[in-house]
Order: C-alpha cells, then sequence, then structure tokens
C-alpha cells in the first residue's frame, strides 16, 4: 500500500490549477467531447466570426465552434486540459482554426475584440465571476455576443450533479447584472435533462445571452 504524496502535506489541498490538472490527467476525456447543448442549440446557424472560449477545459465547445468555421481562441489555466482540446481539434480537423492560450480566466485579456464569448460552467466564487464577466462584456465587437451557461444556485437544492456548494454557482439576476449594459437576449433557468444509471435526471442551469448594441 503506498502512503501519501511525500512532497505535499494530506493536510494541504490543491492548488485550483493543480486540481484541474489532476482532473483532466487521464486518457479518456473527463466530459462529453459533443458541445454543450445550450451552446449548440444557440449558437447553430450563426454566421461564423471570431471567438473566445473562457475556461475552455478539453475544448468541446471551441472546436464545436471551428467546425462550424469559427476562429476560436480557447483559453484556460490548466495545460492538461488544453492538451487534450489540442488533441481535439486535431481528430476533426481544426488545429488551425483553434487558438490554445494557458491563461487564468481573470487577467487574461485578448488582442483585438471578437464576434462571440463563450463561457460554460466557470466555476468561481460571485465576486470572481462577476469580475469574468464584466471583463467578457468588453470584449465585443458591435453586434457581437456572449453567451453564459453555467449551475444554476436552484440546482444545488433541486437539481442533479454539479457543485454542492452554492457559492460555485450563478443565478440569473447576478449574471445579467454583471453584463450590464449589454442587450440581454435571454435569460432564464434551463432545464439540462442528464441520463443516469437512475434514470432521467434534471440539472438546473443559469442560461443567460446578451449582445453589444451595433453602433
Amino acid at each position: 500500500m503506498s502512503g501519501p504524496d511525500p512532497g505535499r502535506s494530506p493536510e494541504l489541498p490543491l492548488d485550483p490549477v493543480a486540481r484541474w490538472d489532476e482532473r483532466y490527467a487521464g486518457r479518456d476525456y473527463l466530459w462529453d467531447v459533443e458541445p454543450n447543448r445550450f451552446v449548440e442549440r444557440e449558437l447553430a446557424g450563426v454566421a461564423p466570426g471570431s471567438a473566445i472560449d473562457l475556461a475552455a477545459g478539453e475544448g468541446r465547445n471551441a472546436v464545436w465552434l471551428a467546425r462550424q468555421g469559427w476562429d476560436v481562441i480557447a483559453v484556460d489555466f490548466s495545460s492538461v486540459g488544453l492538451d487534450k482540446a489540442r488533441r481535439l481539434a486535431a481528430d476533426h480537423g481544426v488545429s488551425e482554426h483553434v487558438s490554445l492560450v494557458l491563461a487564468d480566466a481573470l487577467t487574461w485579456e485578448p488582442a483585438a475584440l471578437v464576434d462571440l464569448v463563450v463561457i460554460a460552467y466557470l466555476q468561481l466564487a460571485p465576486a470572481q465571476v462577476r469580475i469574468a464577466l464584466e471583463h467578457a462584456r468588453t470584449w465585443l465587437r458591435p453586434g457581437g455576443r456572449v453567451l453564459v451557461v453555467a449551475h444554476d444556485r436552484a440546482n444545488v437544492e433541486g437539481g442533479h450533479g454539479g457543485p454542492s456548494d452554492p457559492d460555485h454557482c450563478y443565478t440569473v439576476a447576478e449574471t445579467v447584472a454583471a453584463l450590464e449594459p449589454l442587450r440581454i437576449e435571454r435569460a432564464e433557468v434551463a432545464e439540462r435533462p442528464v441520463e443516469t444509471e437512475d434514470g432521467r435526471r434534471v440539472a438546473l442551469d443559469t442560461l443567460v445571452i446578451a449582445t453589444r448594441p451595433a453602433e
């Protein structure tokens, strides 16, 4: 039987980057390689342009966008997750349309404005989420849009899966407030069916889409 890692006290939790690197470390993908259902539903058929996938993880949404013709900057602080995103992009033949950036979602800034920002399941404390959203709203060209999908706070008691800590969940009202003065196109708690060994369950997600008015 092996003992604890001698290089790290068992009482000390992993820092966030190391924790996500560890979660992504297996050969298989941690998440489904298909895009999030709301990303696909809301963006299918939208004329492609330039996009940012903030907290892209293993790249499922970034790669799907690239397959639709978008040029995507996939940003994440996990090099292990981005390695999988690189592999997924290569498997789908879209490597030239996906730029991978190892960076913190709270401090990174793009070099130019874009047509789309996707923020899917970025799990941070509420004050940090607000910072990320306030940054994202400034990255849009006139007419550009931001799509936010995240575990809703109501999911902790009334839905399936997701964080057990409500402080790592979103609300529609807080998300809308952070994106002002963008024009809100959709703001709702959306039901997301989840197939489990015990049958179909329902997760509750914050879903907000906002656009920068054309100038």
